[in-house]
């Protein structure tokens, strides 16, 4: 008896990290120490030096049930970006910029060329977000997991000067809230969609005009990084007074994260075009307004409060980025909150 027979292959996890390597060195920053395969990802921090007051950021999450979609549909390529947008999108609402981070995999079996295209995606998402992916685990779980599924999670770890941190505190009624388009439904609810559509592959693979694609297509597309986004608002030389990054719980759980008590987001739901896809769903799962905006991003996977003489501005940058940018409302003195009007 050895480990090999017990569901375990070394042989295969070595093969794994060696097709992993080509994706990894796509993300490599000039802090990173050493190479991979050691026992902990190194980063020189010298660079905070400079800074008054450095702060670190971290972040954690996986993918959720998004994951089962990647099985049916047997395409592994993007749900790392998924992993990584949901780590990072958190340390960006907060001021920061992500430094580096580290990726988890839980499998049935190690098949090295399906963890090598998970990682592609995981190295993918850090090269947008400017992050370095220092280090992983992948890890066999014969018995626990069947061969051919996994989950997976990741870590990130990013800085921020003190006196830059975006806390929400400064907020009063008659600022401007500005939401950032989303590039779907990104990597929450997808319990929910499991349930109003058939999760098969002739369900998936059915073409939807609205959509412009399938609709396995469409739901496997993958979160936006915002980073970008909003350090292009910085350099604009707007203050961003409070940001939400609208994932699980949609509007209704998330905005009031960034809010002091006695403020509400109050926004306009005609302020923006909302994306086909959960127009769709709604129909055919039978879902009231309330719960979609409670469980769904609705197409604005940020939403940002800046001074009103700010507004402008803000878009204009997030227009230049690249993001499709929107003015969805205001706050005003009121139980924290959302009020869609």
């Amino acid at each position: 008896m050895d480990y090999k027979n017990s569901g375990v292959d070394i042989e295969a996890g070595y093969r794994s990290v060696e097709l992993m390597k080509e994706h990894i060195k796509k993300t490599q920053r000039p802090e990173v120490l050493g190479g991979i395969g050691g026992f902990a990802g190194a980063f020189d921090l010298s660079m905070i030096k400079g800074m008054d007051e450095p702060v670190l950021l971290s972040g954690t999450d996986g993918c959720g049930t998004k994951v089962k979609l990647a099985f049916l549909l047997d395409k592994h390529d993007t749900i790392g970006i998924d992993c990584v947008a949901m780590c990072v999108n958190d340390i960006a609402c907060s001021g920061g910029e992500p430094l580096f981070f580290l990726d988890y995999i839980a499998c049935g079996k190690n098949y090295p060329e399906k963890i090598a295209t998970i990682v592609s995606g995981v190295a993918e998402g850090c090269r947008q977000a400017g992050a370095a992916l220092v280090g992983g685990e992948t890890a066999e779980h014969p018995g626990l997991m069947p061969e051919d599924e996994y989950d997976l999670a990741g870590f990130a770890v990013g800085v921020v000067e003190k006196k830059e941190m975006i806390t929400g505190a400064s907020i009063k009624p008659g600022d401007v809230l500005v939401g950032i388009a989303s590039s779907g439904v990104h990597s929450n609810g997808f319990s929910l969609v499991r349930k109003i559509f058939d999760m098969s592959a002739k369900s998936l693979g059915r073409y939807y005009a609205d959509l412009g694609m399938t609709l396995g297509e469409n739901l496997l597309t993958p979160t936006r990084i915002y980073v970008n986004a909003l350090r292009s608002i910085k350099e604009a030389g707007v203050v961003v007074k409070g940001t939400s990054h609208i994932t699980g719980g949609g509007f209704y759980e998330n905005i009031p994260r960034m809010l002091p008590e006695g403020i509400a987001a109050r926004v306009k739901k005609d302020s923006y075009e909302i994306p086909p896809i959960f127009t769709l769903m709604a129909k055919e799962g039978k879902v009231e307004e309330q719960m979609m905006y409670n469980t769904y991003n609705m197409g604005l996977g940020m939403v940002l409060a800046v001074d009103p003489a700010d507004a402008d501005k803000t878009v204009k940058a997030l227009q230049d980025e690249g993001d499709k940018a929107y003015i969805i409302g205001e706050t005003v003195a009121a139980d924290r909150g959302v009020i869609l009007v």
